[in-house]
């Protein structure tokens, strides 16, 4: 039950396009320290941030010097502003550029705001002229936008780090970058990330929606991921695996339309098992691909949903372990 509300939060506010997710300082900073070294005499584009709001760019101004970056550039669509009788839209986007001469400012000033010629969207020539010119994007872009946001960096070859719904593993754009360990999870993820703030003119929805001591509203559907090309240590570390498929088979039960057994949680993954598995598709969050190989998603030889007597476990991901033990080197 839990799940399908956490998915309904998010499917509502793609739905109604409602891509206004902004995230708690806490959750970037708790992120972010696993990958300062990354960082050093490049250009981070935050390319869907307002710089006078955003906490990515609060981030990576407090962060300037310790990071060693070379300069900060963030940019977003054009602003919009509501109230009760009226919505009313600028026509430009806006961007800033920090080079760290301009000291650690929590906000740029309305003098240091450069006015885009167009709306500001990430797709916009202009923004992808930004693009080129940076070398790693660091963002949380808008929901209903996430495949498209991702194909543009990937196109222009880009290292990133960016949050989306963990349902993003599914579409199979992303699945495609992950099975060709050009993509991974990071490494915090699904209650790892605590919530995100929304304006005032978004429904405070889900049991967690609260309003935190600075007055913001935030809204905690555990359902996000951060996916990058950024290497992480933990994508170097082995799954520890203590179950032995040999004399267990009767726990394993094998697919319908796939020679392969399903596998319920990634700690039930036999060490011993030479053939194909299927694994949640959380298994990612640990996945190491020097342990494992992904051979694909969900379907089966039919390209029907795998399927353990005539039903469908929820999405499996089919893998096989590179490193198999033989009954010798399990008792030894």
């Amino acid at each position: 039950m839990a799940r399908k509300v956490q998915h309904a939060l998010l499917t509502k506010a793609k739905n109604n396009k409602n891509d206004e997710f902004y995230t708690q300082l806490s959750d970037i900073e708790s992120e972010l320290q696993y990958y300062k070294s990354h960082f050093k005499d490049k250009v981070v584009f935050c390319n869907c941030d307002d710089p006078r709001i955003s906490n990515f760019f609060n981030y990576f101004v407090s962060n300037f010097k310790e990071l060693g970056l070379k300069k900060l550039i963030t940019a977003c669509y054009r602003e919009q502003v509501r109230d009760l009788f009226n919505t009313e839209e600028y026509e430009n986007g806006i961007f800033f550029e920090h080079t760290g001469s301009e000291g650690e400012k929590n906000k740029p000033s309305s003098t240091d705001i450069v006015y885009f010629k167009g709306d500001g969207d990430f797709r916009s020539a202009e923004s992808i002229e930004l693009l080129k010119q940076s070398d790693i994007v660091v963002t949380n872009p808008p929901f209903s936008l996430f495949r498209e946001h991702v194909a543009q960096i990937v196109k222009y070859d880009k290292k990133f780090l960016v949050i989306g719904n963990i349902n993003a593993i599914t579409y199979k754009e992303i699945f495609k970058l992950i099975k060709e360990n050009k993509a991974w999870l990071g490494i915090n993820l699904g209650r790892g990330i605590s919530g995100f703030i929304v304006p005032e003119h978004y429904e405070l929805y889900g049991t967690e929606a609260r309003i935190d001591s600075l007055g913001n509203r935030i809204i905690s559907p555990n359902n996000c991921l951060w996916l990058t090309n950024l290497d992480t240590f933990k994508r170097h570390e082995d799954i520890a695996l203590t179950k032995i498929y040999f004399r267990n088979e009767i726990e394993y039960l094998k697919y319908d339309n796939y020679d392969g057994i399903n596998v319920n949680k990634t700690q039930d993954i036999p060490l011993d098992y030479k053939g194909f598995m299927g694994v949640p598709i959380t298994f990612l969050h640990k996945f190491n691909p020097d342990q494992f190989e992904i051979i694909k998603f969900r379907k089966g030889d039919d390209e029907k949903d795998l399927s353990v007597n005539g039903k469908c476990p929820y999405f499996r991901i089919l893998i096989k372990n590179k490193r198999i033990q033989t009954e010798s080197q399990i008792h030894t």
